[in-house]
């Protein structure tokens, strides 16, 4: 594969970020690999997001703009740009998120050192609402695996690590294999959908911050009000987080024995994560107790 003879596609959805947009578009127009497309999805923006994009789309003709004239939802919106992808490989980035020039150059060389790969990460710098900024290095080779239970585990014990260590859904990725999996509205929707990604193929990963991303804490209530699903899916969102999975594997092209290897993935996961909920409530119990922390914030 020939790096510079090779179309990305990088896919932003959008609605109301008239005070964010032009950053986020100017980073991708400024790669290094010249052959892009920039897909903006504006979800029925009510500010100046229109007039802003259209301004872009008029002086870069590597910019795509499709105007959803009422609102389709946040998922949707996220989802439905990849029918205008017209790249062997495509990334999705955020509004406000910027990358760095090398982002796409660095992951299409990874692509080419391998050809299993059916996504690339790199490393990703995160800005908390107070400014400060994090990242993380991510160990380990399990993502890399021609195993797709040990990709597929490995992806699950990371759900319960950092944030900071990765993030499949910023990655780069192969469009065709992305076609194959089904995706539906639901909370936790992103580590279901990187965990499908997982038993698809082996992972790359550019140990380098290419990316940087905005990130702050939402309650699954308020991550359900956003996704307009039912409230009461905030309280069992890892039963059907795990009901999902277990759905998925029994469509999977997996043998008898890696299916059960799987489920007992999936069941670890879950076991794992009550365990953490637990500690994390006890340690909040045992601070109200002391007066440290008001009982009921």
């Amino acid at each position: 594969m020939e790096n510079s003879d090779t179309l990305v596609s990088i896919v932003l959805p959008v609605r109301n970020g008239a005070g964010r947009i032009e950053g986020a578009v100017r980073s991708v127009l400024g790669q290094d690999h010249e052959r892009l497309q920039l897909v903006i999805s504006d979800n029925a923006s009510t500010d100046g997001t229109e007039e802003i994009c259209r301004d872009l789309a008029a002086t870069d003709r590597r910019i795509v703009y499709r105007r959803h004239p009422e609102n389709v939802g946040l998922f949707d919106n996220f989802v439905r740009t990849t029918e205008l992808v017209a790249g062997t490989f495509f990334r999705w980035v955020g509004d406000d998120d910027r990358l760095e020039p090398a982002c796409v150059s660095r992951s299409l060389q990874a692509f080419a050192e391998d050809d299993r790969l059916v996504l690339v990460t790199t490393q990703v710098a995160y800005t908390g609402p107070d400014g400060t900024v994090t990242t993380a290095p991510l160990d380990g080779s399990g993502l890399s695996s021609d195993d797709p239970v040990e990709r597929f585990a490995e992806m699950l014990r990371l759900l319960n690590e950092s944030h900071l260590l990765i993030d499949p859904l910023y990655g780069t990725l192969r469009r065709d294999p992305l076609a194959a999996i089904p995706r539906r509205n639901m909370l936790r929707e992103d580590e279901v959908f990187a965990a499908k990604l997982a038993l698809a193929g082996p992972w790359g990963h550019v140990p380098e911050v290419l990316a940087h991303r905005n990130w702050k804490h939402d309650t699954l209530s308020a991550i359900a009000r956003r996704l307009d699903v039912p409230p009461w899916r905030a309280r069992c969102a890892g039963v059907l987080q795990c009901a999902e999975l277990f759905r998925w594997l029994r469509q999977a092209d997996l043998t008898p024995d890696q299916r059960r290897r799987a489920r007992a993935a999936v069941l670890g996961m879950y076991a794992r994560r009550q365990r953490l909920t637990a500690a994390r409530r006890g340690r909040r119990l045992a601070l109200i107790a002391s007066g440290l922390v008001p009982g009921g914030r």
